[in-house]
């Protein structure tokens, strides 16, 4: 991809931004003629606006975005054009806190007045034009957000480099409290949510927790500039493995009753209908990531679920079952 000349005008800037806008803001394929009547900024004369619509094309396509070429119908006679969205979104991207904040600041400008109206005007303009506008996909939207009470303090206990004890909630709003102290390394961004990492004392082992289930007050301890990071520790890369699901090692196939354990139903793809002991039910594929959470979770739903494969799985359901069986009758 060749750098952007600094002599192009403005005008053919502005012209080649909305015809960007024009043509990811539509699944359909767009005609020129179509498109000349939307984008403006294109000449009158038949003869210039096509000379001005390919030089606009071999500009979009070496500055990398990928334009597409087809036609709506066989009964089309002229060629269209559109951009292939998949392509042109850009990938996954993990940014440091700093450079998170930096981008969240800048992509508020979108927003503004100065800004927000041409955006909203030319989408006004396709939708006039008959064109099928997926608005919300073109819109830019800061997802970093630090409205976690908590946040402040943590941050700032990052900076100081002291210690925090804190009471952490496991498991969700209604899960139990367990106090924490912890050397805090860093505060980061993953998904939309902010989350400590650092060393946690009582488990004398490096953790992540997500800062919303963080309860106040957050009190530190200790002198500043005790607590450091270690060399080549990868705060995002903590945060990924303990938040991401494992990989899928196999496939679980499990008989499930008729009209029961529908959480389980949404995680699997039924097969087949079968009837197990007598019982109609379903015959169901489910990903098998870890052979003892998911026999935990399988466990759950007693007589309602009996696993036909991988043996391992069924022998981690029934030792879950006996080991409830005997909790119960001491």
């Amino acid at each position: 991809m060749r750098a952007y000349d600094a002599d192009v005008s403005s005008a053919r800037a502005e012209r080649l931004v909305n015809l960007v806008l024009c043509l990811l803001s539509t699944r359909q394929f767009l005609t020129a003629e179509r498109i000349r009547s939307i984008v403006p900024g294109y000449a009158e004369n038949d003869e210039a606006f096509f000379r001005m619509f390919e030089r606009d094309k071999t500009e979009l396509r070496e500055l990398g975005v990928p334009l597409e070429t087809g036609r709506r119908s066989s009964f089309d006679t002229a060629d269209g054009y559109r951009i292939a969205r998949q392509d042109y979104e850009l990938g996954e991207i993990d940014l440091e806190p700093d450079e998170a904040a930096a981008v969240a600041l800048a992509a508020r400008l979108w927003d503004s007045p100065e800004l927000a109206a041409p955006a909203h005007g030319a989408l006004v303009k396709l939708r006039a034009a008959g064109v099928e506008v997926d608005e919300d996909q073109g819109r830019v939207q800061p997802r970093v957000r630090a409205g976690e009470p908590a946040f402040a303090p943590l941050l700032a206990a990052v900076q100081a480099g002291r210690a925090v004890t804190f009471d952490h909630r496991r498991g969700g709003p209604g899960g139990e409290l367990a106090t924490r102290t912890v050397e805090p390394w860093g505060v980061v961004s993953w998904r939309g949510r902010w989350y400590l990492v650092g060393f946690d004392r009582d488990r004398d082992a490096p953790r992540s927790f997500r800062i919303s289930r963080i309860v106040e007050p957050i009190r530190a301890i200790g002198p500043h500039g005790a607590v450091t990071v270690p060399p080549g520790v990868d705060l995002m890369g903590m945060v990924r493995r303990n938040v991401d699901p494992p990989p899928v090692v196999g496939t679980a196939r499990v008989w499930v009753a008729s009209g029961r354990a529908h959480g389980l139903r949404r995680l699997g793809t039924v097969i087949r209908p079968l009837t197990h002991v007598g019982r109609a039910g379903d015959e169901m594929a489910i990903e098998l990531r870890g052979t003892e959470v998911l026999a935990r979770w399988l466990s759950g739903h007693g007589p309602d679920i009996a696993v036909l494969d991988p043996p391992e799985l069924a022998e981690h359901v029934r030792a879950n079952w006996s080991a409830a069986a005997a909790a119960h009758t001491t």
